[in-house]
């Protein structure tokens, strides 16, 4: 998952190596707007003219789609968002989020800007919020690119995984964020990731964008990490959708646990992987290229 802390432990280095800056494109109008949905009120943003694209992060909000949304706005209307509770979006409540609610979220949001279907891209979290949108309105998605949704619930030692993340949230729960996220990282497979790229570009933000980070992580490992990782994926209604999806995976994550969780969720759907560029978050490193790809695989027919 793209996780946005500030960088002043070593997990906030660590995430800052990983995350590097995106390339710069060229800027593309952006119309920003909000919507209530019920128990929350979301912030969107519309760029560029053509069909429509939903881009869904989780616990990401809208910024890191930035570089992506640009790279894709000549060809698409790509719309970004906040989901509920973070970045510029609010919520009533504050209880777990699951998957089909941010679902139920994305169908008030499609269908405010005139119905679908739509192409969608999910990265991570939202890759899952995708798949929980696929089973409850199919026929609003054309086709889904789930990029490493981490459903782990399909591996052969989810028991000891589920364990593992009920740790994490107990340690937030009593010693903080900073610890829970040395585990979550370490758990995840992205602490090696970030080393190796300490001498990357780094994403160096803003005072407010800090501010902005640090309530995203309490708001991920309070709210989301649980339900997101327990999401049990229908298998049985996924494949008889008319939506077309198409499991995707970071060139260089092989191994890591959201790469392993698509591989298996792949095999689940009788599909095959789609290779994209860079690891869990290649598309904040590499938007260009990450477009491109992606571009291809939704111009694809079959």
């Amino acid at each position: 998952m793209r996780l946005p802390v500030a960088p002043r432990c070593t997990v906030q280095r660590n995430l800052a190596a990983t995350y590097r800056k995106a390339a710069r494109v060229p800027d593309s109008p952006t119309a920003a707007d909000t919507l209530d949905v019920p128990g929350a009120r979301l912030y969107y943003e519309r760029r560029g003219a053509g069909p429509p694209l939903l881009l869904i992060g989780s616990p990401m909000d809208s910024t890191g789609f930035a570089g992506l949304a640009g790279a894709l706005a000549g060809d698409y209307t790509v719309v970004t968002y906040d989901p509920r509770g973070i970045g510029n979006s609010s919520r009533d409540d504050t209880g777990d989020v699951t998957p089909e609610q941010q679902a139920g979220d994305v169908h008030h949001l499609l269908s405010a800007l005139g119905g679908g279907p739509a192409d969608v891209f999910g990265s991570s979290g939202g890759a899952v919020v995708g798949l929980a949108l696929v089973t409850a309105f199919s026929g609003e998605v054309r086709t889904l690119v789930a990029h490493e949704p981490p459903v782990v619930e399909l591996l052969p030692d989810s028991a000891q995984v589920r364990a593992q993340i009920q740790d994490i949230y107990d340690t937030y729960r009593a010693d903080g964020a900073d610890k829970a996220m040395q585990k979550f990282l370490a758990h995840a497979g992205l602490l090696e990731s970030a080393s190796q790229q300490a001498d990357a570009p780094r994403w160096q933000p803003s005072p407010e964008q800090v501010a902005r980070m640090r309530a995203t992580t309490d708001h991920f490992l309070a709210s989301l990490l649980r339900p997101t990782t327990r999401y049990q994926p229908d298998i049985a209604a996924l494949r008889a959708a008319p939506a077309r999806i198409v499991v995707a995976a970071g060139a260089t994550s092989a191994g890591q646990l959201a790469n392993q969780a698509a591989v298996a969720l792949a095999s689940r759907l009788g599909t095959s992987v789609a290779e994209f560029p860079g690891d869990h978050g290649g598309f904040l490193a590499q938007p260009e290229q990450f477009s491109r790809e992606l571009a291809r695989v939704l111009g694809e027919t079959t």
